[in-house]
């Protein structure tokens, strides 16, 4: 019977502990199934060519092989025999690969069972089990076994954007280190019988001196992995962070972008809308007897790979908040009343209706960002707090009004037009804005553009294309959900030389009691914002009504699928603006304080984090210290 047959069971069982941390990215456990069936897979294939006593190359293919055919069965399609890969099931692979690419750039955590993530996890999954046999039990080098299972403990840390807990990650350090010490024994039953220091003999799991120092140094190792990145700062969320040395919260703190006020965005609101069932998540009362969308956020830096929010930089306290008046004379604006009872909406971002005249029960942890006209923190969330109120005022236009604003002097709001220069855009911005004279006029036509006519469709899963800029292919497509619609449209603005955003928040949604609003994660929305010279910030919807819960048309924006009717569905309220929250008057270095929601998901990559080098410091300290006993060993022998 082969010696090392124990040591493979271990590895076995080894990467399905690694596999732990995994569980906090999927919002079921089908992925640890099709895992575990993997690992078995390539298990079995090596303890039988082990008994055959295969050489490793040999092992190696048998292990390959089992984990083809085992991926073949649960994800192959035209497989020969249903085992047997074909060039059929190859493209099909292919296709599962990217939509698991897809899936990646455009869903938050936690993930639905898709057929393409689960192909993915399971694959690799069966990739760490062959490489982790192949280090413990071919070459005999169980250290190395770490290599492959560190993916399985990073991608986590990666994807998640706030901090995660560390016991799935002392799951798998258990697991890691049981299969060192059985290879110690392994190698210990092998060399022969074992003695302590008196000359008595040592049963088989009776601890030596020597294996009880290099077990203290493993346990003071997985120990000093656990807690180091908790307490060091940039790390996680940092114990450092969570009790800081205090202050009003005004200060500086991690004012970066890079602390609790880190949110993806486009990758939060995707995920929560991609889920079947429904989360109550706010619920806003107001005396407003037709308002708008609640706001939270809002991306305004636009790449060639989309839309990204900007890192916060600072802000003003909650009561030094200027009163909103209207910058045009004629300008219809009522004051209005909310209060937000926070159910389910963890993020460092409170939502608001524009415009913002003063808050109450909100800390000075909370600050507001006049240019991107977002209530923000830097050192707590929203979940962790009570009801509070606020004051705000909705303006009234008309589309005569927006038409005679003047068109943006050169270099106003100059940071909102920036845009790539892409060929087929600048085409189609082209065409669709040719003769219109004003700025109303060439927006209205860019809107209008988004319409069923031109056979624009909603749909919560988009096609890939091969632009390079999911925008483009969403342009090309013509299929895609709120996020797109808004993306795209504010991309065409910017293309015609107007200012133009992205904002987040919620629609009115349809639990509706009196004036109290009651708002499910089906309720989150993303819109376009246009700033228009005298007016502030006007926002237009794009995305079809049909598919909204509790949309809202505009006299200036009105639904273009129901020939441009003002009030659908009795919903006819016009919009609040920002006219003086982001006038032409803000200077340049002003408006690096823009919106606090760094990292916008899909869109342009973040600054290269510091916590990877962190990570492989301390996992380097942590072979250091796992090897000085065999080190130690070595040495003795040589004298």
């Amino acid at each position: 019977m082969n010696q090392r047959r124990n040591v493979t069971l271990v590895g076995a069982a080894a990467t399905i502990l690694a596999t732990a941390p995994m569980s906090t990215i999927f919002q079921s456990w089908t992925w640890l199934i099709d895992c575990i069936l993997a690992v078995v897979a390539v298990c079995g294939s090596a303890l039988l060519s082990r008994s055959l006593r295969a050489p490793v190359w040999a092992q190696a293919l048998s292990m390959v092989a089992a984990l083809t055919v085992l991926i073949t069965l649960l994800f192959g399609q035209h497989a020969f025999a249903g085992v047997i890969p074909t060039s059929g099931t190859i493209r099909h692979y292919g296709d599962l690969l990217s939509q698991a690419t897809s899936d990646i750039r455009n869903l938050g955590v936690p993930v639905p069972d898709r057929d393409g993530l689960l192909f993915l996890i399971t694959l690799g999954v069966g990739g760490v089990a062959i490489l982790v046999d192949l280090f413990a039990v071919g070459l005999r080098q169980p250290a190395l076994a770490g290599m492959p299972m560190l993916p399985l403990y990073s991608i986590p840390v990666i994807v998640h954007e706030d901090s995660i807990s560390f016991v799935p990650f002392v799951i798998g350090a258990v697991g890691f280190l049981w299969l060192l010490a059985s290879d110690n024994v392994d190698r210990v039953r092998r060399f022969g019988r074992r003695f302590t220091g008196d000359g008595r003999d040592v049963d088989l799991w009776e601890p030596s001196p020597l294996a009880a120092a290099g077990r203290r140094l493993a346990v003071l190792g997985v120990v000093l992995a656990v807690v180091l990145p908790l307490g060091v700062p940039g790390m996680t969320g940092g114990l450092l962070d969570r009790f800081g040395s205090g202050g009003d919260g005004t200060g500086a703190g991690t004012g970066n972008g890079r602390g609790s006020a880190q949110v993806s965005l486009f990758v939060t609101l995707s995920g929560l809308l991609s889920q079947t069932r429904s989360i109550d998540m706010i619920k806003v009362t107001t005396t407003d007897p037709e308002p708008y969308y609640l706001r939270f956020g809002v991306a305004d830096q636009l790449t060639a790979t989309g839309f990204v929010a900007r890192p916060a930089t600072g802000g003003q306290p909650l009561n030094g908040i200027k009163d909103p008046t209207a910058a045009q004379p004629g300008i219809s604006q009522a004051r209005y009343q909310a209060r937000v009872q926070i159910v389910n909406f963890d993020m460092p971002l409170l939502p608001i209706y524009t415009q913002l005249r003063s808050t109450a029960n909100l800390d000075a942890k909370w600050v507001y960002d006049s240019l991107g006209q977002v209530v923000y923190s830097t050192r707590t969330r929203s979940s962790k707090i009570k009801p509070y109120t606020f004051d705000y005022v909705r303006t009234e236009y008309t589309p005569d009004e927006l038409r005679s604003a003047p068109n943006p002097r050169t270099g106003e709001m100059e940071q909102y037009t920036r845009v790539p220069q892409v060929e087929y855009v600048q085409a189609l911005v082209s065409r669709l804005t040719a003769g219109k004279n004003s700025e109303y006029d060439a927006v209205r036509s860019l809107y209008e553009y988004f319409s069923a006519k031109n056979n624009f469709t909603y749909a919560l899963s988009t096609k890939s294309g091969t632009s390079g800029s999911e925008i483009v292919d969403f342009l090309k497509n013509k299929a895609g959900y709120c996020e797109q619609y808004a993306a795209a449209l504010a991309w065409l603005v910017r293309e015609a030389g107007y200012p133009a955003r992205v904002a987040f928040g919620f629609t009115r949604g349809q639990g509706r009691n009196g004036n109290t609003y009651t708002l499910t994660n089906q309720d989150l929305h993303a819109w376009t914002e246009v700033y228009f010279s005298g007016y502030g910030w006007i926002p237009f919807d794009a995305t079809p009504s049909a598919n909204l819960s509790g949309p809202v048309s505009t006299p200036w924006a009105p639904d273009v699928d129901k020939g441009g009717t003002a009030n659908q569905q009795g919903l006819g309220s016009p919009l609040p603006n920002t006219a003086s929250s982001a006038g032409p008057n803000g200077s340049s270095s002003a408006h690096n304080t823009s919106d606090p929601t760094a990292d916008a998901g899909t869109a342009a990559k973040a600054p290269t984090p510091t916590w990877p080098l962190w990570a492989l410091g301390g996992l380097l300290v942590l072979l250091i210290l796992l090897a000085q006993p065999a080190l130690r060993r070595a040495v003795l022998r040589r004298r």
